[in-house]
């Protein structure tokens, strides 16, 4: 089988350091080309990652036909105005999360992707791809760990630094948009299902206007999920699935290392069980898996609706907070 072509849109760190490098250690994936808004930044990047190609704006790598896909790591206020511009350009577009500011405008994107259903469209959800979470998925399916009732979330870090994206809100900075979005969907993930109620707290950074610590709660219909994230304590994340029978605990299930296994635990009957995985880089998990949809024309493995249904849950959270009531889905 052959390699998709892909062409990369900024020298965003994301990329430069985690996406790019993954990707061309892929199956599936050969990056051709990269882009910034400057020239010489371009050329640094493709020169230092092997990248044969270097352009100085995102329009040139678009209207370039030798590439066959996009991956979008730009800031938040500039992912579905890119992404609808390589659509147009007839690529496929592999898109960083969250998709949007505002579900409206992830929706824009879904309507373009409609419109051109040959194109393969998807939110770069990279820990779905990781063994770990598939594994974890699977015993809750299989009824391992009894009836699912609730997941509880954890996602930390700590970054005041003013000038860092994260950190300025018209672009679309904040903790629910960076890391709220992964508690969210992992509970999806894990329910393979909507919310139907959420309930918010929120504290606000009062210089950056960015939220800075939040929790939710969401009600399923047959469970509940409850999450913290901020963006201005300790490093810390963790994700723990109980059910009627056990519970499941993932150690690291964000920012899984590339270099050392990753580890879970099942208790079960009082028994717990702990469950290593193989050295796996959920970055080339993910490159080859959409680049493997586009070679075969297949559906990708996560629709792009559902990068718009995620963008509810965070706004129906975000609502709780103003109004102090809970929010419907």
């Amino acid at each position: 089988m052959s390699k998709v072509k892909w062409g990369i849109i900024s020298t965003a760190l994301i990329g430069t350091k985690q996406v790019i490098p993954a990707m061309q250690q892929g199956e599936y994936c050969e990056i051709t080309a990269i882009s910034s808004r400057n020239l010489e930044a371009a050329r640094s990047e493709a020169d230092r990652l092997g990248i044969p190609k270097a352009y100085g704006s995102y329009q040139e790598l678009l209207d370039d036909p030798e590439i066959e896909a996009v991956y979008n790591p730009l800031p938040n206020h500039l992912h579905i105005p890119w992404s609808l511009k390589a659509i147009q350009a007839g690529k496929h577009v592999l898109c960083e999360k969250p998709i949007a500011m505002t579900s409206a405008e992830g929706q824009e994107l879904v309507d373009a992707a409609r419109a051109h259903p040959k194109l393969k469209v998807m939110e770069a959800f990279m820990y779905r791809f990781h063994p770990q979470w598939i594994y974890a998925r699977e015993q809750v399916q299989s009824g391992v760990i009894g009836e699912l009732r609730t997941i509880q979330t954890f996602f930390s870090y700590f970054n005041d630094d003013p000038n860092n994206i994260r950190n300025i809100a018209d672009i679309g900075g904040g903790g629910m948009l960076d890391i709220g979005c992964y508690a969210i969907s992992t509970a999806r993930f894990i329910y393979g299902a909507e919310p139907t109620k959420v309930s918010g707290l929120v504290e606000y950074d009062p210089n950056f206007g960015t939220d800075i610590i939040a929790s939710g709660m969401m009600v399923f219909d047959k469970g509940s999920a409850t999450f913290t994230v901020s963006t201005q304590i300790e490093d810390y994340q963790r994700v723990t699935i109980v059910g009627t029978k056990g519970w499941l605990e993932i150690e690291i299930p964000f920012n899984a290392p590339p270099d050392r296994p990753c580890k879970l635990w099942v208790t079960v009957g009082g028994e717990t069980e702990e469950v290593t995985f193989d050295i796996a880089n959920q970055y080339t998990l993910q490159g080859d898996a959409f680049s493997k949809a586009v070679l075969e024309d297949k559906a990708v493995p996560t629709p792009i609706e559902d990068a718009v249904a995620n963008m509810k849950v965070i706004e129906a959270v975000l609502k709780s907070d103003d109004t102090g009531k809970w929010e419907q889905v």
